[in-house]
């Protein structure tokens, strides 16, 4: 419930919320949230999704609140993509709700609420745990192949020719950017370590980035590129779709992508497998997504937006959306007796300390994107070697901040 110490709106407000979950399991996620803000509070939850993921939707965001049109709540990943609105003073914080209801005594990554946290004031509400550090596996693909299911990354490129023999595509990786520049990540963590993580993107160390062990990173990439070839699809939903219908072997991808083997009734264990870390170092990435509350004028509103923080972070409502999201929770006190075997996997780690912060919150949004620029040139120009590659990443770690 609600916390009693919060204010209570003096009218029914519709609170527009924006967000960019609209696959199927992202949409069934996000439904719980609004049915528990519309079930608990007199006020409306006015959906506000914006289809074509966080790319296309961050923008049109950002465009509103600036131009003085803000909704009521925004959804953007954790790390550095709100953060000159913050300093703006364009986002209301929440610092009294999360003290009442205290946040900071039972968060399970602490970095994210510090990702929230400008100045000693709390400005958005963490909500779940993401890793992008997965390889998601099609049982009855390597079975129709004739060969195992992987247990790592190794064994899972020695079975491409044979996946490609057998009519699958090996791995799945759609066309946008950011998928792209997401898998490079995945194979520097698993394969390099948290270390390499670190020493790249903290540590911002482009002669590091372009020296011989960075290298063998792009190396598994340009593996990535050849295993990818005839996936022939754009958004990650489709193809995790892949995965689903046994079209291919396997994807690199957030966990996000279990909401969409629940939506199809896939077991885990079962139909589809998965290797955090790529079955070589277990360790996930701490990425996420946050809620943030525009200032707004209308005091009913103000008041509704305090009421779905709370909603937010509540324990019963967090069990109900990252069971259909594919997350784990941001609260460690919660009772995830239905979680399937991957969602366990990825608890464990979790509490055996076995994590990296996220890219997200160790560089800029505008480094990101030279870097997704990078890697979206890189598996659509075969021509373009792996050394080509890693001396235009190496320049932009060079300049990164």
């Amino acid at each position: 419930m609600v916390g009693a110490t919060l204010p209570v709106a003096a009218q029914a407000a519709d609170l527009e919320v924006t967000h960019w979950w609209t696959s199927g399991g992202e949409a069934a996620a996000v439904a719980e949230f609004a049915g528990a803000f519309d079930e608990r509070t007199e006020d409306t939850w006015i959906d506000g999704a914006i289809a074509g993921g966080g790319s296309t939707a961050r923008p049109i965001m950002i465009s509103r609140i600036t131009g003085g049109d803000p909704m009521g709540a925004t959804q953007f990943n954790h790390g550095r993509q709100a953060e000159e609105l913050v300093e703006a003073g364009l986002m209301r914080d929440v610092t009294e709700v999360a003290e009442a209801e205290g946040w900071r005594d039972v968060i399970a990554a602490p970095s994210l609420l510090e990702s929230c946290t400008l100045d000693g004031e709390i400005y958005c509400v963490p909500i779940n745990i993401h890793s992008w550090q997965w390889l998601w596996l099609s049982n009855k693909a390597f079975e129709d192949a004739g060969v195992a299911v992987p247990t790592n990354w190794d064994e899972f490129v020695a079975a491409g020719p044979t996946l490609r023999e057998a009519g699958k595509v090996p791995l799945a990786v759609g066309g946008q950017p950011w998928q792209n520049a997401g898998l490079f990540n995945v194979l520097l963590n698993a394969l390099g370590g948290r270390d390499m993580t670190m020493r790249v993107y903290d540590d911002k160390d482009a002669e590091y980035a372009a020296g011989p062990e960075v290298a063998e990173i792009f190396a598994a990439v340009a593996d990535a590129r050849e295993l990818s070839q005839g996936t022939n699809v754009q958004d990650w939903n489709e193809a995790t779709n892949m995965v689903i219908t046994d079209q291919a072997g396997g994807q690199i991808m957030g966990d996000w992508a279990q909401g969409e083997f629940q939506m199809a009734g896939e077991v885990a264990g079962e139909d589809y497998s998965c290797l955090p870390g790529l079955g070589v170092n277990e360790i996930i990435s701490t990425d996420g997504d946050a809620f943030y509350f525009p200032m707004l004028d209308d005091e009913a509103e103000s008041a509704a937006q305090e009421e779905l923080a709370s909603i937010l972070f509540d324990r019963e409502v967090q069990i109900a959306f990252n069971l259909k999201k594919g997350s784990l929770p941001i609260r460690k006190d919660v009772d995830l007796d239905a979680a399937n075997d991957c969602m366990k996997k990825g608890l464990a780690i979790l509490e055996a300390g076995g994590t990296v912060t996220s890219v997200n919150q160790l560089v800029s949004p505008d480094t990101n994107t030279q870097i997704e620029t990078l890697f979206s040139e890189f598996f659509a120009d075969t021509s373009m070697t792996p050394e080509m590659a890693q001396e235009r990443f190496a320049d932009i770690i060079a300049d990164a901040y």
